[in-house]
């Protein structure tokens, strides 16, 4: 038969230091029983485990579904306002046409006005060449008086100073270009005279123009007298620099501001070469 030890709580500890079968018993009675505590315990945990497992998915579908309604609302948000956009578009649209259809009763609607004050865009092209050969005629037809005189006279003349500044050092490109040849037509318009008596008194006159476009319009900060000077007395050339600024100071301001008035001079000469064309046609008709 086998034999049942039972034993009392009180005397457990001095239990465990006897001798003799009670001890080993008594060794593994306390065995059995921390296997027992540890197997509840160990139950205990897999009972706890499913209940916190099951919690992180519960957690995880209420964050999405917040999600998903705050999207849900922001759409909603945003559909109305773009629906109350389209019906104030739409209303205004309404008003319009019937603001329109109150202003016309015959059902002609508003025709489009133009602006009459808004100058016309005028597109001028031409080579430095042909310019030049404008403002050559242009001096040929002013300086009447002048029978020997060509158009590629005065063209020499300006030709000739430019390419000595070149030679000289004085510029390291040329001068000669459409806005500068424009610069210069402007003066001489208003500063040569119809009634200059020689050629020498004409060169004069245009070089000290083409002085002052060159003080303009040059890239330089000063340029030597000597090219420009066709008397000896420089008191002379600076008396008509004096002049042609005191007359011509608003003008030489203006074209390099307005450009309109720059595209209007620039038309002006080249217009000079068909005034040249129409007067030679018409020698010719008078001839035959």
């Amino acid at each position: 038969m086998g034999t049942v030890l039972s034993l009392s709580p009180s005397y457990r500890k001095a239990a465990l230091f006897e001798d003799g079968p009670a001890t080993v018993g008594h060794y593994t009675a306390v065995q059995n029983s921390k296997n027992a505590k540890d197997a509840a315990a160990a139950a205990a945990k897999s009972l706890k485990r499913p209940s916190i497992i099951s919690v992180l998915p519960w957690k995880r579908i209420v964050a999405v579904s917040a999600k998903r309604k705050g999207s849900k609302k922001l759409q909603s948000e945003g559909g109305d306002a773009s629906n109350s956009l389209k019906l104030k578009k739409s209303q205004s649209c309404a008003n319009l046409s019937s603001y329109s259809t109150s202003q016309d009763p015959s059902g002609s609607g508003i025709q489009p006005s133009t602006a009459a004050g808004t100058p016309k865009r005028v597109i001028v092209q031409a080579s430095t060449s042909e310019l030049m050969r404008s403002l050559g005629e242009f001096l040929c037809r002013r300086c009447y008086r002048l029978k020997r005189l060509s158009p590629t006279d005065p063209v020499l003349w300006l030709r000739s100073v430019d390419r000595s500044l070149l030679l000289q050092g004085w510029q390291d490109q040329g001068f000669i270009t459409p806005a500068n040849v424009v610069f210069l037509y402007m003066l001489c318009r208003d500063v040569v005279s119809a009634e200059v008596a020689s050629e020498r008194e004409l060169q004069a006159s245009l070089l000290t123009c083409l002085y002052l476009s060159y003080s303009y319009m040059g890239n330089e900060i000063s340029y030597p007298l000597k090219p420009f000077l066709v008397e000896a007395e420089k008191e002379a050339f600076w008396d008509r620099c004096l002049e042609i600024i005191n007359r011509m100071s608003g003008k030489m301001l203006q074209i390099n501001t307005d450009p309109h008035f720059f595209t209007q001079v620039f038309a002006d000469l080249k217009n000079e070469s068909k005034k040249e064309e129409e007067k030679t046609k018409l020698l010719i008709g008078l001839d035959r």
